[in-house]
């Protein structure tokens, strides 16, 4: 069982207790009851024009047939093999002069989780990603292997705040005019990289760029990990569409897109279409992507396609870094939806929620200078404050139809053989106590898309990653001891226990649930992420108290007089 349908099978648990809390088993009614008187930031837009004005070529099937490769230079005429560094404070980037192939992709700033070293992006083994060939009528020119002269030879070191700098490979072919020219252009405070080449002596070929066969794993619970691995693009007319691994099948994906990406749970490879998203014409859109067997046992391979224009030029950029929410929310084109943040038919609903909780940790983080377990704390804290009103404005219209159910069951026994006569009665009774029968179901309804929010939030965000807490050692992960766990089923029936007491005859069914319902959250949440499991256990502790006032309130209720109809209407 999977993060989501374990978080989905608990919203279905919550409902289900609140429902049968508020509707199904409501406190018995005492003979005298009391009147009812005694009671976003959205995310980033997308820029990009979704109608392109012109149709963008896509992947052929010749993609995919063998290759015929440019006339080699003889064996011993081959250079020797070298190895170009690009370093920046960021990030630290190995090429291959063979072929221009990214062979090691470093990230500085963070730490592998499952072993000693460096994080690397690449997998071991791995031939090297960004090879790239051209499609040319029938025949596939393979690049992938020849070699490439660099400028400068030495490599590139970027200091921070210093300008781009740029990295260029050069292959001209022996006996022809062919030459092919690509040029990376690296800022040393981002993870962006602009690249721009020539391929020149042929007629607008197919450029074909290989992504690689997925990311290396990185995080402590590789199961984990590999759930969230796969692929994801946006289609300039459908949208964000993402597959991971475990659903990967050989596949051509037709354009035009405006990006493609490899991800793992926090860090990212993605190629996007032009210069910048104002450049972008229908043109240079990517065509597509190509799914396939990966060269790496159990991975899969992806490659994007763009036409090269009539001068021979082409240009994309890569993203090669961590999925950070304000990263990718600048870069355009939904990027920060990569990994997207709930199911496709809720994702509507959940963006401007997973964008306030994001923007909130973060400033509160970096404002107060606290640690993101406190962090969790304070939010779940603030959340029951914040939602105290909503939960009070429940418990009232819960306590008003407590009051009204016996004239309601008065009516229902007195017109039960004329439907017409007890309707007509039912809505009169609505409009003199202000009834409504889920009034103490929808407000407590309004805080779910929070709640769901959170456990994406919670369950992707880089910002978390093995960052620990107390005895936690990562808030991204689950709590290896299982303490949250079991303190938040305590925490479950603290609250329950205390509703079930205020009863002045207790319900056997809710008592039931009370003892059951807690054990089986317990046993859903013991493999969600530590901090979801912090902040809903704070949640609930900071919801304790307020459930004791609810109880008071409805002891009061016990003794008062009971709520009468109004005198009939001489002229009704």
């Amino acid at each position: 069982m999977n993060s989501q349908t374990r978080f989905v099978l608990a919203i279905t648990l919550m409902f289900l207790v609140m429902l049968t809390t508020n509707v199904l088993f409501p406190p018995v009614i005492p003979d005298a009851p009391a009147s009812p008187d005694s009671a976003s930031a959205e995310g980033a837009e997308v820029t990009a024009d979704r109608e392109p004005s012109e149709p963008v070529p896509t992947i052929p099937e010749v993609a995919t047939s063998p290759t015929a490769v440019p006339e080699r230079v003889e064996a011993e005429a081959l250079p020797e093999e070298r190895r170009v560094v690009v370093s920046s404070p960021l990030y630290r980037f190995e090429f291959s002069s063979f072929g221009a192939r990214l062979h090691a992709a470093e990230m500085s700033q963070f730490e592998p989780l499952n072993h000693d070293g460096l994080l690397d992006l690449i997998p071991a083994g791995a031939e090297g990603y960004l090879g790239q060939k051209l499609v040319v009528g029938s025949d596939t020119l393979d690049l992938s292997s020849v070699p490439f002269t660099v400028e400068p030879e030495g490599g590139l070191v970027l200091e921070a705040g210093e300008d781009a700098q740029r990295l260029r490979f050069t292959y001209q072919h022996p006996t022809s005019a062919f030459r092919f020219e690509t040029e990376y252009e690296f800022s040393p405070d981002e993870y962006t990289v602009r690249v721009s080449g020539t391929a020149s002596g042929l007629d607008r070929p197919l450029l074909l760029t290989d992504l690689g066969d997925g990311l290396a794993f990185a995080e402590a619970d590789s199961a984990m990990e590999a759930r969230e691995m796969g692929y994801v693009y946006n289609h300039v007319q459908e949208g964000i569409e993402e597959t991971i691994t475990s659903n990967t099948e050989r596949t051509i994906i037709e354009g035009p897109l405006l990006w493609g990406a490899l991800r793992n749970k926090f860090f990212l490879l993605a190629i996007l279409a032009g210069e910048s998203n104002e450049a972008t014409t229908a043109e240079n859109y990517l065509g597509g992507l190509l799914v396939e067997e990966g060269r790496l046992p159990e991975r899969f391979q992806v490659t994007a396609a763009q036409v090269v224009g009539d001068e021979g030029a082409f240009a994309y950029r890569l993203f090669v870094g961590p999925q950070d929410f304000e990263m990718l929310s600048a870069l355009g084109w939904d990027m920060q939806n990569v990994n997207p943040y709930g199911w496709s038919f809720f994702q509507t609903i959940l963006k401007p929620f997973v964008s306030l909780i994001t923007r909130i940790l973060i400033y509160v983080h970096s404002t107060f200078n606290l640690g993101y377990g406190w962090v969790l704390i304070l939010f779940g804290v603030g959340m029951r404050i914040v939602l105290f009103p909503l939960n009070q404005k429940a418990m009232k219209s819960q306590l008003k139809n407590m009051a009204v159910q016996p004239l309601m069951k008065e009516i229902q026994d007195k017109y039960k053989d004329n439907p017409e006569k007890l309707t007509k009665e039912m809505k009169k009774l609505y409009t003199e106590h202000g009834f409504n029968p889920f009034g103490g179901c929808l407000p407590m309804l309004l805080p779910w898309p929070m709640l769901i929010a959170f456990f994406f939030v919670f369950q992707s965000t880089i910002e978390l990653r093995g960052v620990p807490f107390l005895w936690l050692p990562d808030l991204s992960t689950k709590d290896p001891t299982y303490v949250l766990p079991l303190f938040l089923g305590v925490s479950m029936f603290l609250m329950q226990y205390v509703s079930f007491k205020s009863m002045d005859t207790p319900n056997p069914q809710m008592k039931m649930m009370m003892y059951i319902f807690p054990p089986m959250m317990i046993f859903i949440f013991m493999n969600l992420a530590s901090g979801l499991n912090l902040y809903y256990a704070t949640a609930n502790v900071a919801t304790i108290p307020q459930q004791m006032y609810i109880a008071r309130e409805r002891k009061k209720m016990q003794g008062m007089k009971p709520l009468g109809r109004s005198p009939p209407n001489p002229n009704g």
